[in-house]
């Protein structure tokens, strides 16, 4: 009883580091793009988010039986609550680290090294390695390349679309708090330097010109009836929620594998726990990694943002149906990257210490899953 106990709550803790790194992550581009205050992007993360972790009950399955360590290890060392409690410390101890840190990691990276690392103490020559890599490393090292792939193409094909539907790009400063003069109706006048407004504009008031990335882009041109602007925003906010959909989605049943081995609760009781647990962490935690995604790892407006999230809400919602155990930061950081490398503002040194984090991320969770159950081996919770 002491040790499902623990289980439940070890599992409610990976559940709360992983909403504090990745709930954020679906809607990251708006705040990065300015569509939404941090605030109101966190609250649409934490609505659709936690709409995705209750609907994986009926949809992701196959995702609940590959995290429970069945076909890893043997039956009789993946039912022990003892291997799934160092398993879930493992996993969660990394991602809140770090979580602390900034650094936006996978909560899947996690669980398949505490596995791992685990599963190699217990099972020793048993733990298959096949299955390890074709189920486990495969997807994850393919998804954030795939994502990179899609985003380049996906992106220049809807802006050649936007093009020949009427719908422009323009690059505009700001003019107090909600106007916006478009950088071809400014003069510059050389003897006084300073800009003036060419067309007819606000009056009577100062006009700043900054770098390159203190320039807002809007989009002019109509479609049905719509403004290209309220369309793009419209379709942005439509796709980060359906990214956050698809992490809830893909990442609940991954956890509550670690659950349902042990009976430590029936799956109804887990998904609503791991949901709730997720929704708080990335309510109290989430800041430092909302940073990094959304400012420090490319320059995006709002169609680029667009493309960004519709790769990445594809690629996560497959995966989740055929029970691919993909994970949601790779292939957001990886359809993001694709941006920044198409319109060149990708921060590659961001990148690379990204990359690191991912990294170490295996061997770490790896040996604080070990670590954990040795130490349960010599003293047995009973």
């Amino acid at each position: 009883m002491l040790v499902a106990a623990l289980l439940f709550l070890a599992a409610l803790f990976v559940a709360y580091a992983n909403g504090a790194n990745d709930n954020f992550k679906g809607v990251a581009t708006l705040f990065g793009s300015d569509t939404a205050s941090y605030r109101s992007a966190l609250a649409l993360a934490t609505i659709t988010t936690f709409a995705g972790a209750l609907c994986s009950v009926y949809f992701a399955e196959a995702l609940v039986q590959a995290f429970s360590g069945k076909g890893l290890v043997p039956a009789a060392v993946a039912a022990a609550p003892e291997f799934l409690l160092a398993v879930a410390a493992g996993a969660g101890a990394t991602v809140f680290l770090a979580t602390l840190l900034g650094f936006p990691i996978s909560t899947t990276h996690a669980l398949t090294g505490a596995l791992a690392g685990t599963g190699l103490l217990a099972a020793g020559s048993q733990l298959n390695l096949a299955h390890l890599g074709a189920g486990f490393f495969v997807p994850l090292l393919a998804s954030p390349v795939l994502a990179v792939l899609l985003t380049i193409p996906c992106y220049r094909g809807l802006r050649t679309l936007a093009g020949r539907l009427g719908i422009k790009r323009e690059s505009c400063i700001c003019v107090g708090a909600q106007q916006f003069v478009p950088v071809r109706q400014l003069q510059y006048n050389a003897a006084l330097q300073q800009y003036t407004v060419s067309a007819p504009g606000p009056a009577g008031v100062d006009i700043s010109v900054g770098t390159q990335n203190d320039c807002v882009e809007k989009y002019h041109g109509r479609l049905l009836g719509i403004s290209g602007q309220s369309l793009a925003n419209g379709l942005h906010y439509l796709s980060a929620g359906t990214v956050s959909f698809a992490r809830g989605l893909n990442d609940t049943p991954k956890i509550v594998g670690l659950l349902l081995v042990a009976e430590a609760a029936h799956i109804e009781l887990g998904v609503l726990a791991i949901a709730t647990a997720m929704a708080l962490g990335g309510l109290l935690n989430a800041r430092k990694v909302a940073i990094t995604m959304s400012r420090k790892i490319a320059r995006m407006n709002d169609g680029q943002a667009l493309t960004a999230n519709l790769v990445t809400g594809l690629l996560v919602i497959l995966a989740s149906r055929f029970g691919l155990p993909v994970s949601t930061t790779h292939v957001a950081v990886g359809a993001i990257g694709g941006i920044g490398l198409t319109n060149g503002s990708a921060d590659k040194s961001v990148m690379g210490g990204i990359l690191a984090s991912w990294l170490l991320t295996l061997p770490v969770a790896a040996a604080i899953g070990a670590l954990i159950y040795a130490w349960l081996g010599f003293f047995p919770l009973g």
